[in-house]
């Protein structure tokens, strides 16, 4: 799986990540993202926002306008309760995706 399948396949779960740690905005969500993996994945806009709209338009994002003190004026995300359900959800599946792997991944059993 090349980086941005595999980062199609995760998108929203990280979105919804982020947002349950605090609100944000489109660009810092990217930059964060950009910062945790070193710059190993980098999103452009253009494909975050259709994200956060899909997470909008099925209420586990909500947004509102927000104009911090001497900055213009931003469309925040924030989480909702069911998007909260959702990424709880979400972490049991790759919980046992991660699980698997590690078995996978770990030296097998000398046979000798």
């Amino acid at each position: 799986m090349d980086k941005r399948s595999m980062t199609a396949a995760t998108v929203e779960t990280i979105v919804l990540s982020i947002l349950a740690r605090q609100p944000s905005y489109g660009y810092d969500i990217i930059r964060q993202v950009s910062e945790m993996t070193g710059g190993a994945i980098e999103w452009a806009a253009g494909s975050l926002y259709p994200v956060l709209h899909r997470l909008e338009l099925d209420a586990r994002v909500e947004s509102y306008w927000m104009q911090p003190e001497g900055e213009r004026k931003r469309k925040y995300y924030r989480i909702t309760e069911h998007g909260l359900a959702a990424l709880e959800r979400e972490k049991q599946n790759w919980s046992t995706v991660q699980n698997l792997f590690d078995q996978l991944w770990s030296p097998l059993p000398s046979t000798r």
